[in-house]
């Protein structure tokens, strides 16, 4: 994720319980999706477990031959080692090919990821492709062992933070503006960066009867890509869209960008590590950033190379007005201090 390079995107992963209606309504949503997660576990009562299994085993062998093109990833969440149900879990999902992660619940410690490998190495030995992980990070003690989960093994493809089950195991109250969940999600993002994985995936938003829940969701989602996430859980169809909006590249990102790129590729041609651009200083990780986004911006899919065209268009005019691009002058060219400017 901190490299320049994206090998999958999840700006929305969507979770669909595995019960016969939902798992047939996830084949025509209608509009691209990121992340399906098909669920095993809270969604599904303890009474139906079996017959959930059973049904989404069913539905992914079928995907494998018709999968849907608007569907980028799909994933499977199992249930926690903890309920004696994830070996069952691995077992009927883990070998088929539509399977391309498995979002692994209650990671509290390294030793959680490692029995989940341990687990598909037994039940699909001849897999060719790796199964990818999404570890859940819910409690305390998965917020104090971050360094060593994310360390556990190179599968380890992005975390995920479980706002309700955290606030929970900490008896906190869940506000509006998520201040209690400030430190545990800046902690989740930073691991995930520091270890390059692939993706920091934010909290569900819970609000889903009317038009200000959507308000409430877009409030959520832009303050969770300010914080570093690059995705969000989402638990209804209704939510993916702006939620995938948010988090793809705005065209003015995109053109600003751009014009760093550009400005940048001029002053180096001087001979400048650091310049203005509309009277901001602009340096290496800058430049750095601005790749970045040119990156996602073209795994999103945005019309790239047509916003660098308009850019292009108007950059011989930027840099010659003065609130345009400044490139400072070689060193000993610099007036006196106190002399005058004019």
């Amino acid at each position: 994720m901190a490299s320049s390079k994206l090998s999958v995107l999840r700006r929305a992963l969507l979770y669909v319980p595995s019960t016969p209606r939902t798992l047939a309504k996830s084949l025509s949503f209608g509009f691209p999706v990121d992340n399906v997660t098909y669920d095993l576990e809270d969604s599904i009562p303890a009474t139906s477990k079996s017959l959930a299994r059973a049904g989404l085993r069913a539905h992914l062998a079928a995907l494998s031959e018709n999968r849907p093109a608007g569907i980028g990833e799909v994933a499977v969440r199992i249930n926690a080692f903890s309920t004696g149900l994830a070996v069952d879990d691995l077992r009927a999902v883990a070998a088929l090919p539509a399977v391309d992660a498995i979002v692994v619940p209650k990671v509290n410690r390294p030793a959680d990821l490692a029995l989940v490998e341990e687990v598909i190495l037994d039940v699909a030995p001849t897999r060719t492709k790796p199964l990818k992980l999404l570890a859940l990070i819910e409690s305390a003690r998965g917020i104090m062992d971050l360094r060593e989960i994310c360390g556990a093994t190179p599968n380890l493809a992005g975390l995920i933070f479980a706002a309700e089950d955290f606030a929970a195991d900490l008896g906190l109250r869940r506000t509006r503006d998520l201040e209690e969940m400030l430190y545990a999600r800046s902690a989740v993002v930073t691991a995930a960066h520091a270890f390059r994985l692939e993706s920091a995936i934010d909290l569900v938003c819970t609000s889903l009867s009317d038009e200000a829940s959507t308000i409430v969701l877009r409030a959520e989602t832009t303050r969770g890509k300010d914080l570093g996430f690059t995705g969000k859980q989402c638990i209804h169809p209704m939510q993916v869209r702006p939620v995938q909006a948010i988090f793809s590249p705005s065209k003015w990102e995109v053109g600003h960008a751009f014009r760093v790129v550009l400005g940048n590729e001029m002053a180096s041609a001087s001979g400048h590590g650091a310049w203005k651009l509309d009277g901001k200083m602009i340096d290496a990780p800058v430049v750095l950033k601005a790749r970045r986004v040119l990156d996602r911006a073209k795994h999103c899919g945005m019309p790239v190379e047509d916003i660098r065209k308009e850019v292009q268009k108007r950059f011989a005019r930027e840099t010659s007005e003065p609130k345009g691009i400044s490139i400072p002058a070689p060193t000993g060219t610099e007036p006196e201090p106190g002399a005058s400017h004019d």
